[in-house]
């Protein structure tokens, strides 16, 4: 399986670095990592992210949690870019199911990325709901799962089967917590991997050999060592 890999940023310089990776296919953002970023007004960032990167595809997320202020959001960011997919919550702030606007929004052929999904039975209920010809992307939380004590990997086997029958759908790791996620996304048969950049930049130093792994990280502790002057006498 060839795993695409897409960034998770909201930096400009970041993204404009990225960009220019043959090893990046896509971005990713969210309204947490565009305020981090220090954003001020969304559309206007959004619209320099999409003057950066007008070609791979970038994932824009909806911040409004009620229904009709949700569709008016998507319909708006829709319109900000053709690389642009609407990132819509699986479910709002309140646990309710947003089935009727992710329903919509793919009638109307507008690419999706549903988010915030942790279990099979989501992907079950999205899938039901969508046609089988515009793009749609699944991403499933494997990091925050983890973090819990779930183990998201069943959520993947699952996820990713019940999508075979969706040639449109695209089923993303999120929420990576380390270079070997990007493996484990490869062996599920993940078709995306969003990942930051520090990360991606490790992904690029893949092949190291355990011999040099042992000898550079010695080398670092000696380092440090001579840094700080320590002595045992």
């Amino acid at each position: 399986m060839n795993t695409k890999i897409f960034c998770d940023i909201a930096e400009l310089d970041q993204i404009k670095k990225f960009n220019k990776k043959k090893i990046v296919k896509g971005f990713t953002t969210n309204p947490s990592l565009m305020r981090k970023a220090g954003a001020k007004n969304y559309e206007s960032y959004s619209k320099k992210i999409l003057k950066i990167c007008n070609i791979k595809p970038v994932s824009l997320e909806v911040f409004a949690d009620k229904y009709e202020e949700m569709k008016i959001q998507a319909l708006k960011i829709n319109t900000w870019g053709k690389n642009v997919y609407v990132k819509v919550p699986v479910a709002n702030s309140s646990g309710k199911f947003m089935g009727r606007i992710i329903k919509e929004l793919n009638n109307k052929n507008i690419k999706l990325n549903i988010t915030a999904v942790y279990s099979a039975k989501q992907t079950k209920k999205v899938l039901k709901l969508i046609n089988k010809k515009t793009k749609v992307i699944i991403s499933i939380f494997a990091g925050r799962a983890g973090d819990t004590g779930k183990d998201p990997v069943p959520e993947f086997v699952k996820s990713i089967r019940l999508a075979k029958r969706f040639k449109n759908v695209e089923i993303l790791w999120a929420s990576v917590r380390e270079p070997y996620n990007y493996l484990q996304a490869k062996q599920l048969g993940c078709h995306i991997i969003t990942v930051p950049p520090t990360i991606i930049e490790k992904i690029e130093n893949f092949g190291k050999s355990f011999y040099q792994l042992t000898t550079e990280t010695v080398k670092a502790f000696l380092i440090d060592s001579k840094k700080s002057k320590f002595n045992i006498k």
